[in-house]
């Protein structure tokens, strides 16, 4: 493990507070674990142990934390038996925990129009990432949250109130917790869901972008996280609309923390091409970094 994160990273007995089930296995589990909410930030995730009987741990991303209530909460989609075990906890059950790991978002103060795009699983760490730049001081922050899925949201869906420039006013569904607080979000999903833009996320983040004045993308930055498709399409935005682009990656993992180097991906850096962790290095890096491809010659 780098020296960096030896003394940021907590493994606690968490408590299981809360277990909530949504369609398609989705589930959302809070933990009460104050030494990780205290310190999480938006792009980290937490390795849980699942079961006593089941060694590796799993990688999931932190969707919000309270630091004064000392909890955390984590969205998980069950596959296999390790997440599986996971969705039978009960409140009470202890689970051994590390965390907050890894690199976060580092939201660019000299462009305060944040364009947050989240699919699938990879919504998260965009939900946590929209309510601490509702919340945060400093600059005039203005984050846009579009969410895409194939299965249902695990959420409620709401009816936005909050207009957006550039999109049918048809296309209605929203985050209502991101609604709440002033945050306008829209779903997109190819399932036929009611509200819902019926197309790729990043078809409707590409609409929205296009029907921004030139002054305005000065101002734009991108935040996603979601399967590696979407990313890449998220990449080939930023690319498009000259904007820059941090991409919170998904990928296994063994330790987690740095020492197996299971979890190492190819990348661009001011030196070259090089391997870096998603663990600790990650998960979260500039979109010209992972797909370098796309911007040669931009």
């Amino acid at each position: 493990m780098d020296r960096p994160h030896r003394n940021t990273i907590f493994l606690e007995e968490a408590r299981v507070l809360a277990l909530q089930a949504f369609p398609a296995q989705q589930f959302v589990l809070r933990l009460e674990a104050p030494q990780c909410a205290a310190r999480a930030m938006p792009g980290a995730f937490v390795h849980l142990q699942c079961a006593a009987d089941i060694p590796m741990r799993r990688p999931l991303s932190i969707r919000r934390s309270d630091p004064q209530a000392g909890w955390i909460e984590i969205l998980f989609k069950v596959v296999g038996p390790g997440l599986q075990a996971l969705a039978a906890a009960e409140p009470g059950d202890r689970i051994s925990t590390l965390g907050p790991i890894g690199q976060g978002f580092a939201p660019d103060r000299q462009r305060p129009l944040a364009l947050l795009v989240g699919g699938g699983v990879g919504i998260p760490p965009l939900e946590f990432l929209a309510i601490r730049l509702a919340a945060g001081s400093g600059p005039a922050w203005r984050p846009v949250a579009f969410f895409g899925s194939e299965v249902p949201f695990p959420f409620k869906a709401g009816h936005a109130t909050t207009p957006l420039h550039g999109l049918d006013h048809r296309i209605d569904a929203c985050q209502p917790d991101l609604e709440a607080l002033g945050v306008p979000s829209r779903l997109a999903s190819l399932a036929g869901f009611a509200g819902c833009y019926p197309g790729y996320v990043t078809a409707l983040a590409g609409e929205w972008l296009a029907s921004l004045h030139d002054d305005d993308h000065d101002r734009v930055a991108l935040y996603a996280c979601g399967p590696q498709p979407m990313l890449r399409a998220v990449a080939g935005l930023a690319r498009d609309f000259g904007l820059p682009a941090q991409l919170c990656l998904e990928e296994y993992m063994a330790c987690g923390v740095g020492g197996c180097a299971g979890c190492a991906v190819p990348v661009q850096t001011d030196t070259g091409p090089a391997m870096k962790r998603v663990c600790v290095d990650g998960p979260v890096f500039e979109a010209c970094a992972v797909y370098p491809e796309l911007f040669r010659g931009g």
